[in-house]
């Protein structure tokens, strides 16, 4: 087992990296919630076929009252209304203080949930046990909890940290190859902002084989470079921001996409790959890089560049939560494996998207 502690005072909570780990989950949920006599499980109805009875029979075994609230599949689930459904089945459970939450599934599932446990009851606990490539690497660490508004992405949420992240390799097994490679954006994006070396392991590795033989070292990587984040900057004020790469202008996609057409990790992956050329356009970022995050990007199957309008751009930009009245702060490169924010006014940054 691969393990790593997420430092925050009095906040502190561990990652587990292991194969087979959905069935040891009981044990390790019985540890870190001593208290609980119920677990809500929540679930999609992707993953609830595949996982959710394993998940229940070792809950169970390990002594919680547990039930599984299966949402549709997907970002449309990511609301308010869902997010109202979800309390007001919390409460039809009996889910009390001392009571905890468990998100089984994809990034769409932690965000819910997340937020559910973060408001529900005023704060209970929750376990995050993702599925994913893209939420074990990235979205079910750190904290942040969200659900979706009619007027963008994650624009009601909150911080409220996991008291414990179980991740199972080979749930990675059963995702469709897009969703995985959608995953890997996420991990790309690692490199690009704070390992040089990790983004060489992935350019000599450009296949799912090759990743899924290396996969405990890949989360392991991308998730203790995010917990070294995450413990400095945990309210996203300062060096937190350099893990929004490419997010800036990926929003603008799937807004382009009424959310339908481009997964997240292809709109961050478009998004990483023309941020590398406006770093060019500033003098920021050293000619060459941005043809190395488009070779990499598209060895995995991801888009370098998505059709958008001005109008998206403007709104993406408008919206974004780095903004600070008329200024964003932009997150460029320097050089592979380090990222730096720019301070920028929005209109200067969309006059240079114009350009491009």
């Amino acid at each position: 087992m691969k393990k790593l502690t997420v430092d925050l005072p009095g906040r502190a909570y561990d990652i587990l990296i292991e194969r087979s780990l959905l069935d040891q989950a009981g044990a390790h949920c019985k540890t870190v919630l001593p208290k609980a006599r119920k677990l809500f499980i929540v679930t999609d109805s992707n993953v609830g076929p595949l996982y959710g009875q394993r998940v229940l029979d070792s809950l169970s075994g390990a002594g919680f009252q547990t039930t599984l609230y299966t949402i549709p599949a997907g970002e449309q689930s990511k609301n308010p209304a869902q997010l109202a459904e979800l309390w007001e089945s919390m409460m039809a459970f009996g889910l009390t203080r001392t009571d905890a939450v468990a998100a089984l599934g994809g990034g769409v599932v932690g965000d819910l949930t997340g937020f559910a446990a973060a408001t529900v009851l005023r704060g209970v606990d929750f376990v995050q046990i993702p599925t994913t490539l893209l939420a074990q690497v990235d979205s079910s660490v750190g904290g942040k909890v969200a659900v979706d508004l009619s007027a963008g992405k994650n624009l009601a949420g909150a911080f409220w940290q996991p008291k414990l992240v179980l991740m199972d390799p080979e749930t990675l097994n059963t995702l469709p190859l897009p969703t995985f490679m959608e995953g890997m954006a996420e991990v790309i994006k690692y490199g690009c902002i704070l390992n040089s070396v990790f983004f060489r392991f992935l350019e000599i590795r450009p296949s799912r084989r090759q990743i899924m033989e290396e996969i405990e070292h890949v989360l392991y990587v991308c998730c203790n470079l995010k917990r070294s984040v995450v413990v400095e900057d945990e309210r996203d004020t300062g060096l937190r921001m350099l893990l929004n790469f490419g997010h800036t202008l990926g929003h603008a996609y799937e807004l382009a996409g009424h959310y339908t057409e481009w997964s997240h990790g292809e709109a961050v992956a478009a998004g990483m790959c023309v941020a590398a050329q406006l770093g060019v356009r500033l003098g920021v970022t050293p000619a060459g890089v941005p043809e190395r995050i488009a070779d990499i990007c598209a060895s995995f199957g991801l888009p370098t560049a998505i059709s958008c309008t001005m109008e998206d751009y403007a709104a993406a930009v408008g919206l974004d939560k780095k903004g600070a009245g008329a200024d964003i702060s932009l997150i460029l490169l320097e050089q592979i494996g380090n990222a730096v924010p720019r301070k920028l006014p929005k209109n200067d940054v969309l006059d240079l998207i114009s350009t491009l």
